[in-house]
């Protein structure tokens, strides 16, 4: 019999202490109050042992992370253990890139299984050992039926299911035909071992539910060494029971499975964990399915699993979402037992309120329009000090270069501008970030488009910031780049993948956003983004939090924006339109 040996409890710090993220509140959930009373009654030992056990059939997406920060937070808080194990039971759809990728996800959110990582095929043996038990106590037999045949035999929710033909052949002969399965002797989809339960129970999962399938395919672990492979509902509970977990902890569409979960454990007489069911994260503007994000992969809607596009943790990642974000997430939506959906917008404040606090500000233009000083002189070049986080003294200044000619965004001069514009404009004043006041005295433009290609302006010389004559107030502050100094770039402003808050049905393809993604090249940046490193996150000041994408390594400097700044001028500038 395969077994797992219970590590001795170690002596771990307090709960806030320890949390990745520790400044995050402990909070109370009906989850935890189960807990709370099982410890009280000494129901397991005083034990606290979870798992996280993904299919390695795709990657992991936002929902798994709450999953993932549920169960690791909860061994975590109770000084206890929480594994991590695969469910690799369909060698068909599973592969090693998703094990790795699953890995890598977990440890990034700020998790670790402390070695305890297991996999369901490590008890391929005993799990069909047990299942020859159930055999000999007449509780389990060979199926010959069609899974079409199955289905029809498996009645309706107000119809009862009918018994298979084959139910009642003897154990000898189950026993005979099981080991035969195992062999290799008959061809996929002839034969399955079903539970011998009730065909007229009012869960249709308790209908002689299918154990064992035969499947001649290659796992990416055993290899050949397998024709026939266990289902998710066999062999869930009794990796759960192999690995002495006391409260497994899953999305609510598993609560029909319970009752089956039970049955098996007390068939068998073994040690019987908790299931435990809560709701499944549900996320407007997005999908969920696994099977629908691998659509979206195969048929090129995206650029692979981790498009900053996808909800996926490693498209959310490579977007710059931090770890602390969608922990921060996964605290402020709880836990609950009913379907609910969550607005995305509360996914983006996550975000936001973490980059406030530990993004560095830096001056990034994307859609540049040069501007000329007229009085500044010719060779001068000042050094001005800015601010890298108003919200973190300690991470100090940075220079940036000042000179005659400067970029800036081209939204921020209006040769006509509405009310309550406060930017530049024909004889308006705006000052520049870090800098001086300047006055918009004229422009040029493109005498075949009409576009406006230069701003001619002139500053005041006695307005520098930080000087104690600059005091002189106007209403606009604008961004801008040195032209002599400023670093070509490359901006991807990605926006939510669908354009309808819930895209369903089978039509669900019609509503993807074929504005999510924006290419802008030729942004200028300021010179100290010439050596940022992929995934370090910015916020552009005025235009949003941006992260280094991992195309930089190619020579280009890449930006994918990762949320935008609360903007309160697009609800003017629409009111006023």
């Amino acid at each position: 019999m395969t077994t797992i040996e219970k590590d001795k409890r170690p002596e771990r710090a307090t709960v806030s202490e320890v949390k990745p993220g520790g400044e995050l509140p402990e909070r109370k959930s009906f989850i935890r109050d189960i807990i709370d009373e099982d410890l009280k009654t000494n129901k397991y030992g005083g034990r606290v042992q979870t798992r996280f056990p993904p299919e390695p059939n795709g990657y992991l997406h936002i929902g798994h992370a709450k999953s993932i920060c549920l169960n690791f937070g909860l061994a975590r808080d109770y000084k206890g253990f929480c594994n991590l194990r695969f469910d690799d039971t369909n060698p068909t759809k599973e592969e090693m890139e998703y094990v790795e990728s699953i890995q890598r996800d977990v440890k990034w959110l700020g998790f670790d299984w402390d070695g305890r990582l297991f996999y369901a095929s490590d008890y391929f043996e005993q799990l069909y050992e047990y299942a020859a038990q159930l055999i000999k106590k007449g509780k389990a037999y060979v199926c010959d039926l069609t899974a079409d045949e199955v289905r029809k035999h498996r009645g309706t929710l107000t119809e009862p299911g009918k018994d298979s033909p084959y139910r009642n052949r003897s154990v000898e002969e189950n026993l005979d035909l099981f080991e035969r399965m195992r062999k290799g002797e008959f061809p996929d989809g002839t034969r399955t071992l079903r539970a011998k339960i009730n065909m007229a129970s009012p869960n249709l999962n308790m209908r002689d539910p299918v154990m064992y399938r035969v499947l001649h395919a290659s796992h990416h672990r055993t290899g050949e060494t397998w024709c026939v492979y266990p289902t998710y509902d066999w062999a869930h509970g009794q990796s759960d029971s192999i690995e002495q977990i006391t409260h497994s902890v899953c999305t609510l569409e598993f609560a029909d499975h319970r009752p089956l979960y039970d049955w098996f454990l007390d068939a068998l007489g073994i040690y019987h964990p908790q299931q435990i069911e809560f709701a499944r994260l549900n996320l407007t503007y997005t999908v969920m399915s696994k099977r629908k994000l691998l659509q979206l992969v195969e048929e090129g809607f995206v650029n692979g699993w981790n498009d900053p596009r996808m909800p996926t943790i490693s498209g959310l990642r490579r977007r710059g979402y931090t770890p602390k974000s969608l922990r921060l997430f996964a605290d402020r939506i709880g836990v609950a037992r009913s379907e609910s959906t969550v607005d995305v917008a509360m996914l983006e404040d996550c975000l936001r309120d973490d980059l406030n606090k530990r993004a560095r500000r830096v001056m990034a233009v994307l859609r540049p329009i040069r501007l000329v000083i007229e009085n500044y002189p010719e060779e001068v070049v000042e050094e001005l000090d800015a601010v890298n986080n108003p919200e973190d003294a300690s991470m100090g200044t940075r220079k940036l270069p000042f000179s005659k000619v400067l970029y800036i965004e081209r939204d921020d001069f209006r040769e006509d501008p509405p009310k309550k514009y406060f930017r530049l404009s024909p004889g308006a004043e705006v000052r520049l970030r870090y800098a001086y006041i300047i006055k918009c005295t004229g422009f040029k433009k493109d005498e075949k488009t009409g576009e406006i290609t230069e701003l001619q302006c002139t500053y005041d010389p006695e307005t520098r910031s930080g000087l104690p004559q600059s005091s002189r107030k106007v209403k606009g502050t604008i961004h801008w780049v040195s032209a002599q100094h400023a670093v070509d770039a490359e901006a991807r402003l990605y926006d939510r993948l669908f354009n309808i808050e819930g895209p369903g049905g089978e039509d669900w393809r019609d509503f993807i956003n074929s504005k999510a993604l924006e290419v802008l090249k030729g942004c200028k940046v300021e010179q100290n983004l010439q050596r940022a490193k992929p995934e370090e996150v910015f916020q552009f000041e005025r235009v949003g939090y941006f992260c280094v994408d991992e195309d930089s390594r190619k020579g280009n400097l890449v930006f994918n924006r990762s949320v935008t700044l609360r903007d309160t001028w697009a609800k003017i500038e629409k009111k006023d339109n």
